[in-house]
């Protein structure tokens, strides 16, 4: 997504020289939100970009590996040999976090690649029973449509709830129970010791029943290709681009799920692994390339977005805008056991994010209200027959 955004944008942006993707999979380059829905399902056989790359002159090297950059030089390694560049945006995203000792173990399964949910397909239609480790937003949404499949499913959490390393407790509590409405088997505090053939053994001496295993338990940057190259790299693994999504590279840029970028609105630096900012960071990075090819050093666009994103699971349209880490005062619109609810965020009344979980409308409302730095009254803010909008403290 960021890639093939990132050419689009200097495209139409005005950028006439060569631009050239590069890409490891030897598919068209293809959206990923898909692959764990319609894809998964057999709804789609793939879901590949609709870009006329050939007429935007932009040059696709599918299958194709890079092992390596020299910046001094400017120049990446291939197998096929060096491609010299004259700028360079590193887009190549997020890869998933493997479970120890199950690389290459029969009937264990990731889900990130075109190739990922063409090998779980027949496992969906052959209606196994599957065991899904990780209650992050994946291992929701591929829970989601296992049940919707057929499939027996459980779900193994070492944490003591859903979305962990998401959401504070008590806004991912309610969630649990959304599980065991479809039929899904939720297991927290629940550790994998290891997977044996036709079942998972737990830490504490329980086995699940497996026909198939699925993991999602979080994603790192793609960057090790990048060692020994001299790019900065962060302590979580990403590039750590600049505000104008540069890194401490000359002429070498960051976009997507690989790069942490400064958040002047939040305060600190963030990592975002979400579709979204594989949508607006290219925007940006483009603009800078062309500035600083038109030679007049003009003033850089800054990246500064309210992330966003969304999550289609159980029944449910889950969306969120913000980043809620540094906020002081957490309010409820809405009872989190009913069908539509969300949750706001607030930092010194200031709205600094908002989750909607079936309330498209406050998501829309607040996520404007985020960008404007607005001000709420509380009290009506946490009234959810009162709009966000109309809760602005004057």
């Amino acid at each position: 997504m960021a890639g093939v955004q990132t050419a689009v944008a200097l495209r139409e942006q005005g950028f006439t020289g060569p631009v050239t993707l590069i890409g490891a999979e030897p598919h068209q380059p293809y959206d990923r939100p898909p692959l764990s829905k319609a894809v998964l399902l057999g709804k789609a056989e793939d879901s590949a970009f609709d870009i006329d790359f050939e007429a935007l002159e932009i040059e696709l090297h599918l299958g194709r590996e890079v092992t390596g950059v020299r910046p001094d030089a400017h120049e990446l390694d291939t197998p096929e040999g060096p491609v010299p560049y004259d700028a360079l945006v590193i887009a190549t995203g997020a890869e998933p976090v493997v479970l120890p000792g199950t690389e290459g173990v029969p009937g264990v399964h990731l889900l990130r690649t075109l190739d990922d949910a063409a090998r779980l397909r027949p496992v969906l239609d052959e209606q196994h029973r599957v065991v899904v480790v990780g209650a992050g937003w994946i291992g929701a949404e591929f829970a989601t449509a296992a049940r919707a499949a057929g499939c027996a499913v459980t779900v193994v959490e070492a944490a003591d709830r859903p979305l962990a390393g998401a959401m504070p407790a008590e806004v991912a509590a309610p969630m649990a129970a959304w599980y065991a409405e479809t039929g899904a088997e939720l297991l927290t505090g629940a550790r994998v010791d290891r997977i044996e053939p036709g079942r998972v053994v737990l830490a504490d001496g329980r086995t699940v029943p497996a026909g198939a295993v699925v993991v999602g338990i979080g994603a790192r940057p793609a960057t090790g290709w990048l060692a020994g190259s001299g790019i900065a790299l962060g302590p979580d693994g990403s590039v750590t681009a600049d505000g104008a999504l540069r890194t401490s590279a000359p002429d070498v840029y960051a976009v997507g799920d690989c790069a942490s970028f400064p958040s002047a609105r939040y305060g600190e630096r963030l990592l975002v692994h979400h579709w979204d900012n594989a949508l607006q960071g290219p925007r940006t990075a483009a603009a800078n390339i062309i500035g600083a090819a038109a030679g007049d050093a003009p003033e850089p666009v800054t990246y500064d977005p309210v992330p966003y994103f969304w999550s289609e699971q159980f029944g449910r349209f889950v969306q969120y805008a913000g980043h809620h880490g540094s906020a002081d005062t957490l309010l409820w619109r809405g009872d989190p056991a009913g069908p539509a609810w969300s949750v706001c965020w607030l930092r010194d009344d200031v709205l600094v994010a908002v989750l909607a979980v079936g309330r498209p409308r406050d998501l829309a409302q607040g996520r404007k209200l985020i960008e404007a730095g607005a001000r709420l009254d509380p009290e009506r803010a946490a009234d959810p027959a009162v709009p966000l909008k109309s809760a602005i403290r004057q």
